[in-house]
């Protein structure tokens, strides 16, 4: 088991020190990363959170999903790993 997090369902105006903050009371967070998009810099509605402990991890899954933040219940389980994607087909490229 990860101690990499996935917090789902999260408000827009959700910051990453609120996320920081709020998991810091289930114990010593190692790395928080608010996703924001990319050309408006607006946030996602999702995060991963990296705890330092397995320990530290299980408690934060116990604690703080179903919470509410910014008015809404938060959604946090473990991260699943990335999974690799076919490259984009490029449609500029014709033979």
């Amino acid at each position: 088991m990860g101690t990499k997090l996935y917090v789902g369902n999260l408000s827009y105006s959700t910051t990453e020190g609120d996320l920081r903050s709020m998991f810091e009371k289930a114990g010593a967070v190692s790395k928080c990363d608010l996703i924001v998009d990319k050309f408006t810099s607006r946030s996602r509605g999702f995060a991963f959170v990296e705890m330092a402990t397995q320990a530290d991890t299980d408690k934060a899954i116990e604690q703080i999903n179903g919470q509410e933040l910014d008015g809404r219940k938060l959604r946090v389980n473990e991260a699943r790993p990335r999974e690799d994607k076919p490259p984009r087909r490029n449609f500029r490229e014709r033979s």
